[in-house]
């Protein structure tokens, strides 16, 4: 991969990661209820995951979800389903009585909330061969150091993103110190995660 054609992903990838979007919706409610030192194992899991799919899909490993539109459907169910119960915990939270029990237990949201999170949502898997399709050459030597460079970027690319996404959270969150309004911004994340829920089932219905 070259310099120029390194600089033409990470233009490509920019709205995509930067704009408002399910992950980073999904990182800035954790961010806003626990803050970003505690979203790290998520943010960990969500990106081991990004790097294992996004480098099978480049060697093309990873296309089964791509090749059987039943496969995709199931993910996209499972996952809406896991994330309803991550906005649950936030209503959850909202209703509690006292701030000590405001915050969503650290073993709702650790490594493996995140890693689901990207593994149960299709969408990801197609967003990233649109990429390689693009900016992957025709197979020739050298191939998989360049899915490896492709990966790298796309992972970290994506890391940066979601920790500001996390910290924009937590600025949030610092702003609304009172026990009644923090429960007004859980109800806020919890609808939000709702929204994230429901754009993850849409391939069950297209």
């Amino acid at each position: 991969m070259t310099l120029a054609s390194g600089v033409a992903l990470v233009v490509f990838l920019f709205p995509l990661a930067y704009s408002p979007g399910p992950g980073n919706a999904f990182f800035a409610a954790i961010g806003a209820s626990r803050g970003l030192r505690a979203a790290i194992p998520a943010l960990a899991g969500y990106h081991v995951a990004t790097f294992v799919i996004t480098c099978s899909i480049g060697l093309g490993m990873g296309a089964t979800v791509l090749r059987h539109p039943a496969v995709a459907k199931a993910l996209a169910a499972i996952g809406a389903v896991y994330v309803l119960w991550l906005a649950w915990l936030f209503f959850r939270s909202a209703r509690s009585r006292h701030a000590s029990s405001i915050e969503i237990p650290a073993r709702s949201v650790g490594f493996w909330s995140g890693a689901v999170v990207l593994l149960l949502n299709p969408k990801a898997y197609y967003i990233i061969a649109v990429m390689f399709a693009r900016f992957l050459q025709p197979p020739q030597d050298g191939d998989l150091l360049a899915v490896l460079a492709i990966t790298v970027i796309f992972t970290l690319n994506n890391l940066l993103a979601f920790v500001i996404w996390t910290l924009a959270g937590q600025g949030l969150s610092a702003l609304f110190r009172g026990v009644r309004s923090k429960k007004w911004l859980d109800y806020g994340f919890a609808v939000t995660l709702v929204g994230v829920a429901v754009w993850m089932a849409l391939p069950v219905f297209l």
